[in-house]
């Protein structure tokens, strides 16, 4: 998406990246949309980067389209549709999943009780939007068909190095040589 420029339509929550902390933009601000991938929004605003949850899309005059699963009708968690939903997830400061990063250390799916656990980590420990990020997950792999809970887990061991990234992804990033 080229970045575009638009005026809010409502008072809009967001967090500031990377710190987390939460902020209302006011209604009637010009803001400028730098991403809008995975159904979330990466903003600028008086000069700092912002994040909107895709579900306040409205207050910017936004629509977003999220992942729609089919249920197969089998009962079963399909662990290729979770691993879809967790690459529909993207870091809000560069366009790349956490898939691609590597941030997504596993998935493990408890069939008889409708659970998955992720396993994932952030690419620095202390990064304010961990819970933000941790929330689009249980979100996101909650809309998976079957799927009862969500438990994700933020490990650092081993820590996330540029290593764990897929090529496509350092490629985009301008780090693979």
């Amino acid at each position: 998406m080229q970045q575009s420029m638009v005026v809010t339509r409502q008072a809009c929550p967001a967090r500031r990246v990377p710190s987390g902390e939460p902020v209302v933009i006011p209604v009637d601000q010009f803001i400028t949309i730098n991403q809008s991938l995975g159904g979330n929004f990466t903003v600028t605003w008086r000069g700092n980067m912002y994040r909107i949850d895709g579900t306040d899309a409205a207050a910017i005059g936004q629509e977003v389209e999220l992942p729609d699963f089919a249920d197969d009708g089998s009962g079963e968690i399909n662990e290729e549709q979770v691993w879809q939903a967790l690459d529909s997830i993207f870091d809000p400061e560069i366009p790349i999943s956490l898939v691609s990063l590597g941030l997504i250390y596993g998935v493990a799916i408890d069939r008889d009780s409708g659970r998955v656990e992720v396993k994932m980590t952030l690419t620095a420990p202390g990064c304010g939007m961990g819970p933000v990020l941790v929330s689009d997950v249980e979100y996101r792999v909650g809309k998976v068909p079957n799927v009862k809970a969500v438990a994700v887990e933020l490990v650092f061991d081993p820590p996330w190095s540029r290593a764990m990234m897929s090529e496509e992804a350092q490629l985009e990033a301008g780090l693979f040589f």
